[in-house]
C-alpha cells in the first residue's frame, strides 16, 4: 500500500492532538479530531488552533476530503466545520452518534427542532466500513465503551487513530462514567484493538503526562500489551472493569463537556441563535 504521511497537532488547553493525514502520492487528506479554541470565562470562540492546521495543508498542497471524528468529544469543541467552509471537507463520525444525540437532548432539553438522526454530519460510518481517499484505506472499527459511538480509524493497516478509547500506557484508558459509557464494553473493545497486527502504530487523542515526560502521542499494539497500566496481557475484564470504576468515581467532570457536548453532537456547530440573534449555551443544573 501507499505511503501515508501523519502530522500531530497539540492543543495544550486541553491536551488534545489533532491529526492530519496524507497519502504522499496524491496529497490527499483528512483531519482528524480537530479542535476549536473556546475561551469558557469568556464564553469566546477562536480558530487559532485550526489555523495552524489549515496553514500546513496550504503550505504542503494537501487535498482535504474528510474530516474524521472518532466520537462526540467532551473536552473540547470541533473545529470541523472550519474545514468544512474552507476546503469543502465531509464530516464523518460513526452511526451509533444517534445513541449520544437522544441522551443529550434529553439531558440539555434541546429544541424540539433538533433531531436524534445524526443528519447534522454528512456521513455516518458503520464497523468495518473502508473509506477511500486516494491511495488510502481507511477502516472502521466501532470502539464503544467510553461512549456508545466511539470509533478507529485503521489506514493501510499500519496505523490506528483510537480517540480516547486508549492512552499511552503509563496513563492507561479513558473513563466511562459519562452517560452511555461502559467499562466491560470499553475493555472489550480494546481487546478488538489489541488484535491488530503488533507492530500497529496507535496515535492516541489525548495525553496526559505523568512526572518526567513530555506529551507523547504514539504507541503500538505491542507496547500496548505489554505495558499499559489498565490492560496490559494478563488484566482480565473483571479487573478492568473494577479498577476502572474505581478510578471513575474519583474523577470530576472534564471542564468544558458542558459546552463540548452541545456544539458536538451538532457536528461542531453552535446551537441556533434565539430571539435576540445571540446564541447560547445551557448549564443543566445537577444532572452530571
Amino acid at each position: 500500500m501507499t505511503d501515508f504521511h501523519v502530522e500531530a497537532f497539540l492543543d495544550n488547553d486541553s491536551e488534545t492532538f489533532s491529526y492530519v493525514v496524507n497519502d504522499t502520492t496524491s496529497k490527499l487528506a483528512v483531519v482528524i479530531d480537530p479542535v476549536l479554541d473556546f475561551d469558557y470565562k469568556s464564553g469566546r470562540t477562536s480558530t487559532a488552533s485550526a489555523e495552524k492546521m489549515l496553514d500546513y495543508i496550504k503550505q504542503h498542497n494537501l487535498s482535504v476530503e474528510w474530516v474524521l471524528e472518532t466520537h462526540a468529544h467532551a473536552d473540547h469543541l470541533s473545529a470541523a466545520p472550519f474545514f468544512k467552509q474552507h476546503l469543502g471537507a465531509k464530516i464523518g463520525i460513526g452511526e451509533h452518534i444517534k445513541q449520544v444525540q437522544q441522551i443529550f437532548k434529553d439531558v440539555f432539553n434541546l429544541e424540539k427542532e433538533f433531531l436524534p438522526n445524526g443528519a447534522q454530519f454528512d456521513h455516518l460510518f458503520k464497523d468495518g466500513d473502508e473509506l477511500n481517499v486516494g491511495s488510502l484505506s481507511i477502516k472502521v472499527m466501532h470502539t464503544p465503551g467510553h461512549t456508545p459511538a466511539d470509533l478507529a480509524y485503521i489506514v493501510n493497516q499500519k496505523a490506528a487513530f483510537v480517540g480516547d478509547t486508549l492512552f499511552m500506557p503509563d496513563v492507561g484508558t479513558a473513563r466511562c462514567d459519562f452517560p452511555g459509557g461502559n467499562a466491560t464494553t470499553l475493555y472489550r473493545s480494546i481487546q478488538r484493538l489489541l488484535t491488530l497486527p503488533q507492530d500497529t502504530q496507535i496515535y492516541v487523542c489525548h495525553d496526559y503526562p505523568t512526572a518526567g515526560r513530555k506529551h507523547e502521542y504514539l504507541t503500538s499494539v505491542t507496547e500496548q500489551r505489554k505495558h499499559n497500566f489498565h490492560v496490559q496481557d494478563g488484566i482480565s475484564e473483571a479487573q478492568f472493569v473494577a479498577k476502572r470504576e474505581a478510578r471513575d468515581a474519583t474523577l470530576e467532570m472534564p471542564r468544558l463537556i458542558l459546552p463540548s457536548i452541545q456544539v458536538n453532537i451538532r457536528s461542531g456547530q453552535m446551537p441556533p441563535a434565539e430571539a435576540n440573534g445571540k446564541v447560547y449555551l445551557k448549564v443543566p443544573i445537577d444532572q452530571l
